[in-house]
């Protein structure tokens, strides 16, 4: 079963988005903060992860940044799902993540970007 980690400090878009990849048949990890996000991340080693950028400790960016340093977590898929409208975050955001999600966002667009992304991995943007 492919394993997603959900990552969002807003609890109510954490709870709806795992549900629906529940339904969908995917097994949902969780987290709430950047810090937690990583011990997860490196602990269950997710087949993807969807992170928030603007998270409480340290943001979605360091994150990213953090897993791309373990040799355990440095190939895995990320997809950005980010409140921020500011043109200069969402193109640093495209360059970093395999897909950028700007929220809201319905759980139907997350699911269709977690498939692209699973199905085409080397769509990743995954440092060498």
């Amino acid at each position: 079963m492919t394993r997603i980690l959900l990552v969002d400090d807003y609890f109510d878009a954490l709870e709806m988005w795992a549900l629906c990849l529940r339904q969908c048949g995917y097994e949902v990890l969780t987290a709430a903060d950047g810090l937690q996000a990583v011990e997860v991340a490196s602990a269950e080693k997710p087949d993807l992860v969807v992170l928030d950028l603007d998270l409480p400790g340290i943001s979605g960016f360091e994150v990213a940044k953090r897993l791309r340093a373990i040799q355990a977590t440095a190939k895995i898929p990320l997809i950005a799902a980010t409140g921020y409208s500011h043109v200069r975050q969402l193109e640093t955001a495209a360059q970093d993540f395999a897909a950028v999600l700007v929220k809201p966002c319905d759980a139907a667009m997350l699911v269709k970007e977690i498939e692209r992304v699973l199905v085409r991995p080397a769509d990743a943007r995954v440092p060498s």
